[in-house]
């Protein structure tokens, strides 16, 4: 169950935080102004937020596992919202990065 809790607030921190950029980046790069960029640094700080919920108490391991949700959830977002289209190293690149995740978070620890 803690695994399960922990996949859920990382894929949520993920929509917070590449969502915030994305609104963000439309609202400077593509001028669609300052609401825009508002309703990122409000999803930006909601993300700051559901990091904390996470359930190991250690914030540097949860920020290194977290980068590697960020990578692949970048690449989807991109997919999903800009149609990129990523090429076989981009996604290569993602499943190394959620692997090493999966060992930072997940891997057995002695107390």
């Amino acid at each position: 169950m803690l695994v399960a809790r922990s996949v859920v607030l990382f894929l949520s921190a993920a929509l917070f935080e590449i969502g915030g950029a994305w609104l963000v980046w439309q609202g400077i790069r593509e001028h669609k102004g300052v609401a825009w960029i508002g309703l990122g640094v409000i999803a930006l700080s909601i993300y700051g937020f559901v990091a904390t919920l996470q359930p190991d108490a250690n914030f540097g391991r949860i920020l290194a596992a977290y980068g590697g949700v960020f990578v692949a959830g970048s690449l989807a977002w991109g997919v999903i919202a800009d149609g990129f289209r990523p090429d076989r190293w981009d996604m290569t690149g993602a499943v190394i990065c959620l692997v090493g995740m999966a060992v930072i978070m997940y891997a057995p620890r002695g107390q």
